[in-house]
This record gives C-alpha cells, sequence and structure tokens, in this order.
C-alpha cells in the first residue's frame, strides 16, 4: 500500500502505467521462444500487412535479421531454407508470402520421429556390460574349432578383466568360467579347458600401470586447453 502511495506522490501516472503492465502469463505462447517476443511480433506483424508486396519485403527484412544472428549460415541454402520455415511456424502458418523454398507443410514439420530402440534387457552381472553378451552370442553361432575356442578364451579374459574393474581385489577362474556358462546359456563350458586365464596380478598391475598415464594425458589436454584462451 505504501509502494502505491509512493508512486502516486512521484508521479499519478505511473499507477495507470502499472495498471496496464504485460505479464508473460498474458500474453500468446511463443512457437520458437528462441527468437523471443519481438521477433514473434515482427511476424504477427507482416501477418496483418494487406498488401502483398509490402508483405513480401517486411518477411525478408524479417529473414535477413534471423539470419544475422547466424552470420556464418545465413547464405547456406539449406540454412536459409530452415530459416523460411521457422517463419511460417512463427506465423502459425497464416503468412502469405512468396517463398524461394516450397513450403514445408505444417503436418510434415509437427511429426514426431519414431522412439529409439533403447537395449531393454537387464543384465544379471552388469559389471560385464551388454558388449559380452553379443561377444558370446557370435562365438555360439561359429562352428567349434579353434577359432571358436580362441574367441571364448579372449571372452573370458575380458570377463575377468571386467570383474576385477568392478571388485578390485582377485577372482578365481572357476566364477568367471560359471557366469560363462549361465551367460551362454550352458553353451560355452570351459570348466576343464586346459589354458588358464591371465592372473589377477597380471590384470591388476596392467590397470594401476594405465591409469596414472589416463590422468597424465587428461592432465596436458587441460593444460593446452588453458593455453589456447
Amino acid at each position: 500500500m505504501y509502494f502505491y502511495h509512493f508512486l502516486h506522490e512521484l508521479n499519478p501516472n505511473n499507477l495507470d502505467q502499472l495498471e496496464h503492465l504485460e505479464y508473460n502469463t498474458e500474453r500468446s505462447a511463443l512457437h520458437i521462444p528462441e527468437y523471443g517476443r519481438h521477433f514473434q511480433k515482427m511476424v504477427d506483424h507482416a501477418v496483418s500487412i494487406a498488401d502483398r508486396e509490402e508483405r513480401n519485403k517486411t518477411a525478408q527484412a524479417i529473414i535477413s535479421v534471423m539470419g544475422n544472428l547466424q552470420p556464418h549460415l545465413r547464405d547456406v541454402p539449406e540454412f536459409q531454407h530452415k530459416l523460411w520455415d521457422q517463419l511460417f511456424i512463427m506465423s502459425n502458418f497464416q503468412l502469405d508470402v512468396d517463398s524461394p523454398f516450397p513450403i514445408t507443410p505444417q503436418e510434415t514439420l509437427s511429426q514426431k520421429p519414431d522412439p529409439l530402440d533403447y537395449p531393454q534387457n537387464a543384465p544379471k552381472y552388469r559389471f560385464y556390460g551388454n558388449n559380452i553378451k553379443r561377444m558370446i552370442d557370435v562365438a555360439i553361432s561359429w562352428e567349434k574349432g579353434d577359432k571358436r575356442d580362441g574367441l571364448e578364451l579372449v571372452i573370458a579374459n575380458h570377463m575377468k578383466k571386467c570383474y576385477l574393474n568392478w571388485n578390485k581385489d582377485t577372482v578365481d577362474d572357476s566364477v568367471i568360467y560359471n557366469h560363462l556358462l549361465e551367460l551362454s546359456n550352458g553353451q560355452i563350458n570351459l570348466a576343464e579347458n586346459k589354458d588358464e586365464l591371465t592372473s589377477s596380478e597380471q590384470i591388476l598391475k596392467y590397470n594401476n600401470q594405465q591409469r596414472p598415464q589416463n590422468k597424465k594425458h587428461q592432465r596436458n589436454n587441460n593444460q593446452n586447453r588453458k593455453k589456447r584462451f
């Protein structure tokens, strides 16, 4: 109350201005909010122009201002087409002007893309990742022989590496063999395998050697990035 009284003391017209303030909740929704309210008002003005020649000039001027927001793209034909599409969208396809490009139908622009097919499987042993299951499926599809035996051994060693990355301790080969047997639905059984897997000590030693190098590489990249600026 004191605030209104204070404004009235300064200038009685201030109260009238406050009463006629325009709030966003009372305004029409923006079709492309990125361009802001002033762009929308320019487009609305272009729609209201009765003379077609004047309307075309106004539309060209709006496109020119829109292109100035990204000057490195404004002369690219594909980008120009995109600007005209956005102009028609902001006019709710009510703007009747001569476009240098075919007018994209409203149904096409409002069409939603098909949903992506994300993997819905929830593996029991998440620390192995989804790629292990794909590798196992490929191995099962091969004929039995030296080539398949080699792939199965590679898969088992990779599983052991993934396990140690998660557990960071040690693991017996029999655990890996049992997991592999389960994930392959009993089609890959390495329990009687004569070739031992890579020892846990070697895997952990290799992982420990790689970590400092990765940190050093990342630190060098950060330093180089700072130097550019």
